[in-house]
C-alpha cells in the first residue's frame, strides 16, 4: 500500500500513538479519510504503515499540532469504541516509564494476540436472553411443570441476563429459551463479548471459617486501597479467604481480580471458583487457551461483563471498569516477572494498579518473597498471618536424610524408598519431588570424556529417552538420541544423573503393585491433561505421585501423607544470590503437599549437606526465621530488598560487541551519576548463562540506595542507548530484576 503524505495544516485533530517497535516515543498520524473528530477516542486500535509494514497501534491522545511538516494517514480504524479506559491508559503510561520501556510493546503485551493482529472486538459480540417486565414480575415457581423453563427462569431471575454460550453450556438450549420467548417472558437483545463458559459444576456453599481466617477478613478494609501481605502456612485455608473476599466485593457490584502463578492455574482451581460463584461471570487468562477464546474472556472482562477475571502475569493489563479487589495468589513465585520483551512484574504492578483504583490489594503466599517481607516488616504492608491449617490437619513432621557415604539407587537412599513402599501398603499416597525433567540431564563418554552440549547455549542436553531425543531446555534445539560417541566413535555412553523420566522407570519397577504418575512439562503438554492425570490421585487411590514444581503448588491432595525431596541441595552453593531464597520457597511449598486430610504427614529430605547452616534453619525454625536470615545477609550485601536494583542488559552473536557497548553504557552512567556510598555499579559481567539460542549475555549491575535516582539516571540512558548502539545488539534494561541468567 503507497504511503500517502499529506501537511497537518487544516486538519482537526492528529493522532498520537502506540505503535509496537522498540522505541520509547509515539508516532503522529492523520486520521483515516471520513472520520471526524468526534469520531476519534483514546483507547481504540489502528491500522498504521510503519516502515514497510503495517501494525496495530493504539491511539494515546488527539492532539491539535505536530512538530513534523509532513504525517502519513493511519489506513483504517479498528474500534469505534475504545478497548482501553481512561485508568487502563494512564496505568499503562506509568509502566512504561517505570520499566524504561517503549509504550507501543506495553499495549501490545496487554493485549490477547487475536487483537493484537488487528481482528475486531465486535467479532465475538454475543446475543444475550433477558426477561420481560412480565417475566420479572413472576415467582421463581411460576414455571414448576416445565422443569427447564423453570430452571431457566429461576437463572435470569438471579442474574439478569445469560448469553446464548452460558446458556448452551448449561443445557438451556434454543428450544427452551424459544419458549419463555413465545410466552412473552423473555427476548433476545444484542449485546457485548461473554466470557467462554467454563465446566459447569455443582455449587458448593462456603465452609465455616476458622477465628483467623475472620479475623484476616476483617482486617482488609471493604473500600478504599490498602496493601496487605497475607502469611498463610500451606493447607491454612488461604483460598478461603480469597473467595471471602471476592465474594465482598461482587456483593457491591464490582469485579474481582486473581493472579495466579502460571503454573498454579489448574482445572481445580477453576472449578473450585465456579462452583462457588455459579451465577457470576468468569473469565480465565492464561497462556492455555486459544487465541479466540482468550480474546473473548479479555473483552468481557474489558467491557465489564465478566464478574470475577482469573489470569496470569498479562492478566494485570486488563482493563477492568468495575474493579473492586485484587488478590495474588502465591506472591512470591518468579512467573509473575517477565524475563524477556517488557520487562515487568505484575505483582508489584498491582499494588500500583490498585492505589489508582482506590481498592484493596492482598498479596498471599506461605513462603513470601522478601521483599513482600521487608515491606510488610517496614510497614509499608499490613501483615497478617494464618498460622493454623484449615480442618483438623496438622503440620507435617519433616527428616533429613542425609545421602553422603550413601549407595543410593538411582538417587534414593534405602530408608527413602522403605518409607515409599510403607505409605503405599497402607493405601495412602506418597509424592516424589524432582525438579528436573527428562531422563538425565547430561550424556557423556566414559573413554574420551565428551559431554552432549547443546551448540547454541552454555547448557547441556538433556536426554529424553522416551522421545529418542537430546534436547535444550533453554533453546528447545534437539537432535536424536546417539548411541556412538561422536567423539571417539565408542559406545560406552553414560547418562549421568536422573531426571523425572528416569526416576519414573525405576519407581515403576519398584513399586510394581501401585500407579507410578510423573506430573512434568513432557506429560502435561496437551488440554487437561493435567487433571486427568491427578484424577486417580484425588479418587483417593494408593498412587505414587512424581513430578517438578507443577506438583508443588495449587494442589490439595488429601491422601498424600509422605513427601519425598530428593535433592534439597540445588539452592545453597548458586553464584545467584537470590538462589537459597528460592531453594526455601520450593522447599516449604513441597513440604506443605503432606497431611493436609485428617492422616498426619511426613516429609523426607534428602541431602548431602544435612549440617548446612541455612537449611538447618530452615528446618528447624521455618521459612519466617529463614527469610529474616537471608534479608539481613542482604541487607550487609547491598542487594535487594535492602536496595534497589536494575541490570542494563545486552546480548549479541559476537561476545565483544557487547561487553564494547556495555561498557560504554558504563561510562555514560559514571559520568551522569559517579559512584558513591548510595550508587553502586558492577560490570560488565557474563549472564549466569553465558550464551543462549546463539547470542552472548552480558550485564551492568546497578544499586541504589534510593528508586527515585535509579528511575531519572535510567531514563536519561534509555535516550542515550537508542542513538548509541550496534544495531547487531538486543539492549534492554530489567528494572527490580529477579534473575540473574
Amino acid at each position: 500500500m503507497e504511503q500517502a503524505a499529506a501537511h497537518t495544516g487544516g486538519v482537526h485533530g492528529i493522532l498520537r500513538l502506540a505503535v509496537p517497535v522498540p522505541l520509547r516515543r509515539l508516532f503522529d498520524y492523520l486520521p483515516p479519510q471520513g472520520l471526524t473528530a468526534e469520531d476519534l477516542r483514546p483507547g481504540q486500535r489502528y491500522w498504521v504503515s510503519f516502515g514497510n509494514r503495517n501494525l496495530v497501534a493504539v491511539l494515546v491522545e488527539v492532539v491539535s499540532d505536530s512538530p513534523l511538516a509532513e504525517l502519513k494517514p493511519a489506513l483504517e480504524r479498528i474500534d469505534r469504541q475504545p478497548i482501553f479506559d481512561d485508568r487502563s491508559r494512564g496505568f499503562l503510561q506509568w509502566a512504561a516509564d517505570y520499566y524504561q520501556a517503549p509504550l507501543g510493546e506495553l499495549y501490545a503485551a496487554a493485549l490477547p494476540v487475536a487483537l493484537r493482529k488487528g481482528k475486531p472486538a465486535d467479532h465475538w459480540a454475543e446475543q444475550w436472553l433477558e426477561l420481560t417486565t412480565e417475566g420479572k414480575g413472576l415467582p421463581e415457581t411460576a414455571l414448576a411443570r416445565a422443569r427447564k423453563q423453570q430452571e431457566l427462569l429461576q437463572l435470569l431471575l438471579r442474574s439478569g441476563r445469560q448469553s446464548r454460550t452460558a446458556l448452551n453450556a448449561r443445557g438451556l438450549n434454543s428450544s427452551v429459551c424459544k419458549a419463555l420467548i413465545e410466552r412473552g417472558l423473555a427476548r433476545w437483545v444484542s449485546g457485548p463479548t461473554a466470557p467462554p463458559p467454563l465446566e459447569v459444576v455443582e455449587p458448593r456453599p462456603a465452609p465455616e471459617l476458622n477465628d483467623e481466617q475472620r479475623q484476616v477478613i476483617d482486617g482488609v478494609a471493604a473500600t478504599g486501597f490498602s496493601a496487605s501481605l497475607l502469611e498463610g502456612t500451606t493447607g491454612s485455608g488461604k483460598t478461603e479467604v480469597y473467595l471471602r473476599l471476592m465474594e465482598r466485593a461482587l456483593q457491591r457490584g464490582q469485579q474481582a481480580l486473581l493472579l495466579v502463578p502460571e503454573i498454579g492455574l489448574t482445572p481445580q482451581t477453576l472449578r473450585r471458583i465456579a462452583a462457588r460463584f455459579p451465577d457470576f461471570r468468569i473469565a480465565a487468562l492464561h497462556s492455555g487457551l486459544a487465541d479466540g477464546e482468550r480474546a473473548r474472556a479479555w473483552l468481557s472482562a474489558a467491557s465489564g461483563v465478566a464478574d470475577i477475571v482469573i489470569g496470569t502475569r498479562s492478566a494485570i493489563f486488563t482493563p477492568l471498569p468495575r474493579l473492586g479487589v485484587i488478590l495474588i495468589d502465591e506472591e512470591h513465585d518468579g512467573s509473575f516477572k517477565q524475563q524477556d520483551g517488557v520487562r515487568y512484574s505484575a505483582r508489584d504492578l498491582s499494588l500500583v494498579l490498585a492505589k489508582r483504583a482506590d481498592v484493596p490489594v492482598l498479596l498471599g503466599s506461605a513462603t513470601p518473597s522478601l521483599e513482600s517481607l521487608h515491606n510488610a516488616l517496614s510497614g509499608r504492608y499490613q501483615h497478617l498471618r494464618l498460622r493454623q491449617r484449615a480442618g483438623n490437619a496438622r503440620p507435617p513432621e519433616i527428616s533429613v536424610v542425609p545421602t553422603f557415604h550413601q549407595q543410593l539407587q538411582e538417587g534414593f537412599a534405602p530408608q527413602v524408598l522403605r518409607h515409599i513402599g510403607e505409605t503405599l501398603n497402607r493405601g495412602e499416597q506418597a509424592l516424589v519431588f524432582i525438579n528436573r525433567r527428562g531422563y538425565s540431564p547430561a550424556l557423556t563418554c566414559d573413554d574420551c570424556g565428551w559431554l552432549a552440549d547443546c551448540p547454541h547455549c552454555s547448557a547441556k542436553l538433556t536426554l529424553h529417552r522416551r522421545q529418542r531425543q537430546l534436547r535444550c531446555h533453554h533453546c528447545d534445539y534437539r537432535m536424536r538420541e546417539v548411541h556412538n560417541c561422536p567423539q571417539c566413535h565408542s559406545r560406552n555412553l553414560n547418562a549421568l544423573g536422573a531426571g523425572t523420566e528416569r526416576s519414573e522407570d525405576f519407581l515403576t519397577h519398584t513399586f510394581a503393585n501401585f500407579p507410578v504418575i510423573r506430573v512434568d512439562r513432557d506429560t502435561t503438554a496437551s488440554k487437561q491433561a493435567l487433571d486427568k492425570l491427578l484424577e486417580p490421585a484425588r479418587n483417593g487411590e494408593p498412587c505414587l505421585l512424581l513430578g517438578t514444581q507443577m506438583l508443588a503448588k495449587g494442589h490439595h491432595l488429601p491422601r498424600v501423607t509422605l513427601v519425598v525431596i530428593q535433592d534439597a541441595d540445588g539452592g545453597l552453593f548458586s553464584a545467584d544470590f537470590r538462589a537459597p531464597e528460592r531453594m526455601g520457597q520450593l522447599l516449604e511449598q513441597v513440604a506443605g503437599r503432606a497431611g493436609r486430610g485428617d492422616l498426619p504427614g511426613h516429609v523426607l529430605v534428602q541431602s548431602r549437606y544435612p549440617e548446612h547452616p541455612l537449611l538447618q534453619l530452615l528446618l528447624n525454625k521455618g521459612y519466617g526465621a529463614f527469610a529474616r536470615q537471608l534479608m539481613e545477609e542482604r541487607k550487609i550485601a547491598q542487594l535487594p530488598p535492602a536496595r534497589a536494583m536494575a541490570l542494563v542488559r545486552a546480548e549479541c552473536e559476537e561476545p565483544r560487541w557487547a561487553e564494547e557497548f556495555l561498557s560504554s553504557a558504563r561510562e555514560y552512567l559514571q559520568a551522569m551519576a559517579p559512584p558513591s556510598p548510595e550508587l553502586q555499579y558492577l560490570g560488565p559481567v557474563p549472564a549466569l548463562l553465558e550464551r543462549k539460542s546463539g547470542r552472548f549475555r552480558f550485564y551492568v549491575q546497578i544499586t541504589a540506595d534510593k528508586r527515585g535516582l535509579l528511575q531519572k539516571l535510567l531514563a536519561q540512558f534509555s535516550s542515550w542507548a537508542e542513538g548509541n548502539r550496534n544495531r547487531r545488539i538486543r539492549w534492554a534494561i530489567d528494572m527490580d530484576a529477579q534473575e540473574l541468567s
